[in-house]
């Protein structure tokens, strides 16, 4: 079978800098921060905690009788996903029996599984909610967004830490690629900001220091002063399409997603391997069809660790040679925080919206550059009128997973 060009007809996209795709590009290009105090229900809190938190109501897609089966990260996937249903346009006449679901998480319903252990063991009752096993497993969200979209294909889950989304979206582009579906709905949620996971992060003394005078500036990526990562939550989708299913329902395309480079340290649980992100975006430009002078972007994984963010700048010098001194590199993880297994897919959101628009958002308060940290972090104002034939989105994870996808200009 001949392979299939993959392209983007949906975005979708909620986190603590808001709600849907476009608004948190516009906020990421403006420099502002959805981190803050974080804010935990009931007694337990984390004094000088922060957090990318999402503030207020999420948007009213579920009915209440169906909440008992929803867990947070369940909800805000649903947010993204009808987003990008949505604007693809998809209706009940498109065969359902050729459309996927694949989606990423790496805590899954980790409230629910809380809430059940407050109950147990702190409230001292003997029972727990009835759909507790419902709302909190895994694959919870997968599940839900293809029983309301309708899609009977393959619906794949992956949980694989902070690449969890990103290799959803690079497993869906294969699965489209290759003919097993006309379409797939990707990407991944993550809702963690609960007083026993945030502990356990803690634990690992990874974690950024509040910042009390500043609080939106506690991530720093890049920035001599980092201290760590400010964990986040969030939900983000991409309608992968194959180029003959959208021209034939006349689709808006959005952008083409051209090539997934995937590989793993094999060397420590933790601590991240420059050689190892390395040979994934140096197999995702092997695969893209496009000369590696083409990227022009680069959406970091640059969660604000002092060993994450130095082998990233290693592996992007070492993947693009004397080129890199020619990349915009940012993370917006300044910003949104690491929202975890979310993460891949709001910053390949992030990255097509750049591509899109011509515009790359910028690496917020970084005033003080680690100076081992040497290539063009767009440093607190954003790029705009800067025409992208392609963009590069790296993810990394605990347990030396690495993720490059790149994304083009539709042509």
């Amino acid at each position: 079978m001949t392979a299939q060009r993959v392209v983007i007809t949906g975005l979708g996209a909620i986190s603590s800098l808001g709600v849907g795709a476009d608004r948190n590009f516009e906020q990421a290009l403006a420099g502002h921060s959805g981190i803050g105090l974080l804010q935990l229900g009931g007694d337990r809190q984390r004094p000088d905690t922060p957090a990318a938190q999402i503030r207020g109501s999420l948007p009213e897609l579920v009915k209440n009788s169906e909440l008992p089966i929803f867990d947070r990260f369940s909800l805000l996937g649903w947010a993204a996903a009808s987003e990008a249903l949505a604007q693809s346009g998809l209706d009940a006449t498109v065969a359902p029996e050729r459309s996927g679901v694949f989606w990423g998480s790496g805590m899954g319903g980790a409230g629910t599984v809380e809430s059940g252990y407050v109950d147990l063991f702190i409230d001292g009752k003997t029972r727990v909610r009835p759909m507790s096993v419902v709302a909190g497993m895994t694959n919870a969200a997968a599940a839900q967004i293809a029983l309301r979209c309708g899609f009977k294909g393959s619906v794949n889950n992956y949980s694989s830490a902070c690449v969890s989304s990103a290799q959803a979206i690079g497993e869906a582009y294969r699965h489209v690629r290759h003919g097993y579906a006309d379409r797939v709905l990707a990407g991944g949620s993550e809702a963690l900001l609960c007083y026993g996971v945030v502990t356990a992060w803690d634990a690992l003394r990874v974690l950024a220091p509040f910042d009390a005078e500043h609080p939106e500036r506690s991530c720093r990526p890049f920035s001599a002063g980092r201290g760590g990562l400010v964990l986040g939550e969030a939900g983000a989708a991409v309608m992968l399409e194959s180029l003959a299913s959208a021209q034939a329902r006349g689709a808006t395309i959005l952008a083409e997603l051209v090539a997934y480079g995937t590989s793993n340290d094999a060397t420590h649980i933790t601590k991240p391997d420059a050689d190892g992100q390395e040979r994934a975006m140096r197999q995702a430009l092997e695969q893209c069809g496009l000369p590696a002078s083409a990227i022009g972007y680069i959406n970091a994984h640059g969660a604000g660790t002092p060993a994450g963010d130095l082998a990233e700048t290693t592996s992007i010098k070492q993947a693009f040679g004397p080129l890199a001194r020619d990349l915009m590199v940012s993370s917006t993880k300044s910003m949104h925080g690491h929202t975890l297994g979310a993460a891949g897919a709001l910053e390949f959101v992030m990255t097509t919206q750049a591509v899109r628009h011509g515009a790359v958002p910028p690496t917020a308060f970084l005033d003080r550059p680690d100076p081992e940290c040497d290539l063009d972090f767009v440093p607190l104002e954003a790029r705009r009128g800067v025409p992208l034939r392609a963009a590069m989105s790296n993810s990394f994870a605990f347990g030396g997973s690495n993720v490059a996808l790149i994304v083009s200009a539709f042509r």
